[in-house]
């Protein structure tokens, strides 16, 4: 964790959008070092610059060393202010492309906000479900063997009214399957191996395969359960999808408007010369 925490703390140096200004009733002062004041903010932005999973820990037993992290970091940016480090060329620089990366993301934030409407959500949710049209699937059980004899002995057994489920259990080699009585559940035709799928599509509720069907696996005696259209999610299922798409649809549609709009000169750029041979 404290590894972590460190590699964290230089990102929570700087404002952030949607962080509470210092001076908030809720952004309260957690600790001071010299006299300057470490907000709540300042951990919680350190705090979501962690996995996931350490997130989720329990806050008391991540807070502290948060707060020891920023606290060791404040005092480090002390000295190096003492040291008049912010007036270097390269700090400068640093600072400058720091901050034009924050200004480009405040922008483009506000402009997506701003365009991402309801309507454009709609219209691609229409196309979505045109490209995601309701396919049909089956469900089905199967029992898998070594050899076509073996699956013939299977469909006269199951013809002579032996249960799927035991010789399921008995004799077949898929033992996912096997557990359950052979069910596969329910799956779409792209989703089993094309010999399978064919004949499993090609039967109807309650049917047994008349013959073994062969595939990479080995052979398999199918009985067909039952079929239907699988049902298209509503909007609110793919929203965050769609939210990001058109967020990246939306920059890329901004940023050929701007450079249409501006003037951009481009220059050569001089090859690296090889060294001259030694001697």
């Amino acid at each position: 964790l404290g590894g972590l925490l460190t590699f964290a703390v230089a990102s929570a140096q700087q404002p952030q959008p949607g962080q509470p200004a210092a001076g908030q009733a809720e952004d309260a002062v957690v600790a001071k070092v010299n006299g300057q004041e470490i907000r709540r903010s300042e951990v919680d932005r350190v705090i979501q610059g962690l996995p996931p999973q350490v997130q989720m820990m329990p806050p008391q037993m991540i807070l502290p060393a948060v707060i020891d992290q920023v606290i060791n970091g404040r005092l480090i940016s002390q000295q190096g202010y003492k040291a008049g480090l912010q007036n270097e060329a390269e700090v400068k620089d640093r600072l400058k492309r720091a901050e034009e990366r924050f200004v480009q993301e405040a922008y483009l934030n506000r402009e997506v906000e701003k365009r991402l409407t309801e309507q454009r959500l709609q219209e691609a949710y229409k196309t979505y479900l045109d490209e995601h049209p309701a396919e049909e699937e089956v469900k089905a059980r199967h029992i898998l063997v070594e050899s076509e004899a073996d699956a013939k002995q299977v469909i006269e057994d199951l013809k002579k009214g032996g249960d799927f489920a035991k010789i399921s259990t008995e004799k077949s080699k898929d033992p996912g399957a096997a557990q359950q009585g052979g069910d596969l559940g329910w799956f779409t035709k792209g989703q089993m191996v094309e010999p399978f799928a064919n004949a499993a599509f090609a039967m109807k509720p309650g049917e047994l395969s008349q013959a073994p069907v062969q595939t990479q696996f080995g052979w398999h005696v199918i009985k067909l359960d039952d079929r239907r259209k699988t049902t298209p999610p509503t909007l609110d299922q793919v929203r965050d999808e769609l939210k990001n798409e058109l967020s990246e649809k939306i920059v890329s549609e901004m940023v050929d408007q701007l450079r249409t709009q501006a003037t951009i000169e481009r220059f050569p750029i001089a090859e690296a010369q090889p060294p001259a041979p030694a001697g």
